[in-house]
C-alpha cells in the first residue's frame, strides 16, 4: 500500500503522458527533488528490468540512487523501484487512466522501503527530516508540470 498517492486530471492522451513519465532523464524538468539522471547497463529508454542513475538535490546536499524499472506498460502504467547499494528506500509509480474526450487521469504513488535506521540517516544526507510531507508537496509540484508539458 502507498504511502502517499495523488491525482491530476490532463487535457493530454495516456500515450503522451506515459512518454513524459517514462523519460526518467527528463525528470529533472518536473520534479523538485529529482535533477535528472542516465540510463545505466547498456539501457537506452524505458523497459522493464532497465536501470537507471538518479540525481537528487536538496538545497545543498545531493545524492544518487539506482533506479530499476519495474513496471513498464506503454500508456497505462511505469514504476520503479530505487536503491542505494543495496538498500531499498522507495518505490514509485505512476498509473493512468483514459478518461476520454482527450482527458486522462495521471496519478503517483510512493512507497517508503527504508529501514529503520536508513530514515534517520536519510533525513541527515538529504536534509529532509519529513518525508511524507515533502514528497507529497514534491508530487503535486511533479504533476503540475507535467500537466504543462504534456498541452
Amino acid at each position: 500500500m502507498p504511502d502517499i498517492t495523488v491525482s491530476r486530471d490532463i487535457t493530454a492522451n495516456p500515450d503522451a503522458i506515459w512518454r513524459l513519465v517514462s523519460d526518467l532523464p527528463r525528470m529533472g524538468e518536473w520534479s523538485p527533488e529529482n535533477v535528472g539522471g542516465t540510463w545505466m547497463k547498456g539501457a537506452n529508454g524505458p523497459a522493464l528490468g532497465a536501470k537507471f542513475k538518479g540525481n537528487n538535490k536538496n538545497g545543498g546536499k545531493s545524492w544518487s540512487t539506482t533506479v530499476t524499472v519495474s513496471e513498464c506498460v506503454p500508456g497505462k502504467e511505469f514504476g520503479f523501484r530505487v536503491t542505494v547499494g543495496p538498500v531499498k528506500i522507495a518505490h514509485w509509480n505512476y498509473s493512468i487512466a483514459d478518461r476520454g474526450n482527450g482527458t486522462s487521469t495521471l496519478t503517483e504513488s510512493w512507497t517508503d522501503q527504508r529501514p529503520g535506521l536508513i530514515k534517520l540517516l536519510g533525513a541527515k544526507a538529504s536534509g529532509v527530516a519529513d518525508r511524507v510531507s515533502h514528497n507529497r508537496a514534491g508530487m503535486e509540484e511533479t504533476l503540475r508540470k507535467i500537466e504543462a508539458a504534456a498541452a
